[in-house]
């Protein structure tokens, strides 16, 4: 089968062998797979990635993948079922479109199909998923509508941490596909108003048409300052002494969306946000970070960090995109067969170019 193939660092295609399915496994067609920021890191920063994962030791989180081999990407996908393999209940018939949740069963433990060797992802023609885990696709939902489960679900999983009880006023810092996800999580839970920030027009003009109420320019206006701004109640004065001690008029509960992924956000949240502010860090830095525990301390901030999702919110967030609750349309900006994915790779770098670009392996 006709694939891009992660080798040398490179995104090549190729003809590779065609996978089977083994014992409970499922033999699929690609119809559609995003192209996700964390395929980005892996092609740029793949030992560092591994390195990382290796170290947590968390189970199926890259730690069985060898670079040397070849590896083709793709967990944020929809397919066609083709075949089953052995020990399977075949509930599903051939030709049937369904979603997967990413994850293969080997001998090896836990492998994360897309980041295997032995599992290819959605930028090949054919991949095999555990029939378990498998999720049909309602009738009319777009291949390509359903794709955009997987991040999502990342977004959702995040809103979910954060524990919202209600009056809380979200602050999402980053408005890529992941801050797009959670603004599109906090607006299925009522949350609002929801302000989002992030420097492109692009990607502002996206946080708007997904649900956020409220979008800054930081190079512009303080994040911080504007979300202060709809917090505040009539009457909040920060500078009387009975504000601090809680009597008065006092500021909506902020929760802050670090969804940017580089060093010196979390500070910048420590820095920004008001006393007793939750901040769920959802963005994936790969470098060494640094931040003052003294804010956190004085403000007596919350910390959650957020990784995944599980299989409920999975199956979740595809009957919330097929019950039309989210509007995803407007965040495939492109579409590109195997022999576009290295250049996709390329154009995602412009945030005012592209959000999410679906490879769609039939095309070519």
């Amino acid at each position: 089968m006709r694939a891009a193939v992660m080798r040398d660092k490179r995104l090549v295609v190729d003809a590779i062998a065609e996978p089977k399915p083994g014992p409970g496994q499922v033999l699929v067609k690609t119809l559609a797979c995003g192209i996700c920021g964390s395929d980005l890191h892996m092609l740029k920063h793949a030992h560092r990635v591994l390195e990382l994962s290796r170290r947590t030791g968390i189970p199926g989180v890259n730690a069985v993948l060898d670079l040397d081999r070849d590896v083709v990407m793709g967990h944020e996908f929809c397919a066609e079922i083709l075949d089953y393999g052995p020990d399977t209940t075949r509930a599903l018939k051939p030709g049937t479109r369904v979603c997967a949740f990413p994850v293969a069963m080997s001998g090896k433990g836990l492998e994360t199909v897309g980041y295997s060797n032995d599992y290819p992802g959605g930028y090949g023609e054919r991949m095999v998923v555990h029939e378990m885990l498998m999720v049909e696709v309602p009738n009319g939902l777009p291949a390509e509508h359903a794709a955009l489960t997987e991040p999502l679900a990342v977004g959702v999983h995040a809103v979910e941490l954060a524990r919202l009880a209600g009056g809380e006023v979200p602050l999402v810092i980053g408005c890529g596909p992941v801050g797009l996800a959670v603004i599109a999580g906090l607006k299925l839970k009522g949350a609002g108003p929801i302000i989002a920030a992030d420097f492109s027009p692009k990607r502002r003009a996206l946080a708007e048409t997904i649900g956020a109420d409220i979008v800054v320019d930081p190079s512009q206006t303080s994040p911080y300052r504007r979300w202060q701004d709809a917090a505040a109640p009539e009457g909040y004065n920060p500078n009387d002494p009975m504000t601090f001690m809680g009597i008065g008029p006092q500021l909506a509960p902020c929760v802050a969306f670090e969804c940017v992924g580089v060093p010196g956000v979390i500070q910048q949240i420590f820095e920004g946000s008001p006393r007793h502010a939750r901040a769920v860090v959802v963005g994936a830095c790969m470098e060494g970070d640094q931040f003052e525990p003294m804010f956190g301390v004085t403000k007596e901030l919350n910390v959650q960090f957020a990784y995944g999702y599980t299989l409920d919110e999975y199956a979740r967030c595809l009957r919330t995109i097929a019950e039309g609750q989210v509007d995803v349309t407007s965040l495939i900006t492109g579409k590109v067969g195997v022999s576009g994915v290295a250049g996709a790779f390329e154009e995602l770098g412009s945030p005012e170019r592209h959000a999410k670009i679906i490879v769609e392996p039939w095309r070519d």
